[in-house]
């Protein structure tokens, strides 16, 4: 571990200065009282005294500060290594202050992040647990109601079994996207890409999601006739859950007899952009920023009624950011919303 002795240098001259004029001036004023005064014995004293003041200070001044420097660096490097065992220990007090500030202040940033973080991981385990908890609740209920006599009504059997089946699937969808979206987070994506078609891609999630929207009278649309077909390079497959789970949303917080569109649009030379609109509830800005996160739902008790993992809008961010793409959000409280996202066009 080096040492660099920037200032104690300047002490130690200045502290010999004081020394010496003292010693020096001491003597004059003995000789004379004693009437013995000669030159070259006061330049001969002052010259040795400096030599000797200056030696002794900066030796003393080196291990001193030494020693109570490096027991600082000793006692951060413990906290993090990673900051100060790489660097060389100075006795300059300046750099010394500014360094255990800025130590500081990144040990600060970093308390409350895992603040966040925390808080984060409850509010994640709350929701999982009530997502969890629901269509456990409601297998359980029905079972228990056939074995404590339903079986017998052949019809009613049948309903409970439907019923606690649907909510089997209900486990199993969420258990799927808590299983999918912890492979993106660990950067497990595996992506295929290949050319395909954009437009005919969304046509086919058209006409999934056809009898969803019926349901609610919303129409699904294109902005304009696209007659030419669109070439992207992507995850085709991805790609299609993340225009799925889109129109998905657009549909569930939709209003009755609204429209979900989509527009696709060039971005620059190499890139197009798709949007999907929607003329629905609408989000709250304080709300967007958390749009991403896992189980987040804006409205949370109207929301949980229309099913869905809450997952939906965290893989599709995984899985556009996973392409090197990006996703942006749109929206005003009850006037709609518009989610896009980027897409490299095929060469």
């Amino acid at each position: 571990m080096s040492l660099s002795f920037k200032k104690t240098y300047t002490f130690a001259v200045v502290s010999t200065s004081y020394i010496t004029l003292f010693s020096t001036a001491l003597v004059v004023i003995l000789s004379l009282l004693f009437s013995v005064l000669s030159w070259q014995f006061c330049l001969s004293f002052s010259v040795a005294v400096a030599f000797f003041s200056f030696f002794v200070i900066q030796y003393r001044v080196e291990h001193f500060i030494y020693r109570r420097v490096k027991k600082i660096y000793d006692d951060v490097s413990l906290l993090d290594s990673t900051t100060f065992s790489s660097q060389s220990i100075t006795t300059d007090m300046a750099t010394l202050t500014r360094e255990v500030k800025k130590f500081a202040t990144d040990k600060k940033i970093e308390i409350e992040n895992l603040k966040v973080r925390e808080e984060y991981r409850r509010e994640f385990m709350g929701n999982i647990s009530h997502e969890l908890k629901t269509p456990l609740f409601t297998v359980q209920g029905y079972l228990s109601t056939l074995l404590d006599g339903a079986m017998k009504d052949k019809a009613l059997q049948k309903k409970y079994i439907e019923r606690a089946e649907k909510g089997v699937e209900r486990l199993i969808y969420i258990v799927e996207d808590l299983d999918m979206i912890s492979k993106l987070e660990m950067g497990e994506l595996n992506l295929e890409k290949s050319n395909f078609n954009i437009v005919e891609l969304i046509q086919n999630v058209f006409d999934l999601l056809e009898m969803n929207a019926d349901n609610k009278n919303i129409i699904l649309m294109f902005d304009r006739k696209y007659s030419k077909s669109i070439k992207v390079f992507a995850d085709q497959e991805k790609i299609q859950q993340v225009v799925t789970n889109l129109i998905t949303n657009s549909i569930k917080y939709g209003k009755e007899n609204g429209t979900t569109e989509v527009v696709i649009e060039d971005l620059i030379e190499n890139k197009i952009i798709v949007r999907v609109k929607d003329n629905g509830e609408g989000i709250e800005q304080h709300n967007i920023p958390r749009l991403f996160e896992r189980f987040f739902r804006v409205d949370k008790s109207g929301s949980r009624s229309e099913g869905g993992s809450g997952l939906g809008l965290s893989i599709v961010k995984h899985i556009i950011e996973g392409h090197n793409e990006k996703i942006y959000v749109e929206s005003m409280f009850n006037k709609g919303s518009e989610f896009s996202f980027t897409l490299e066009k095929a060469e």
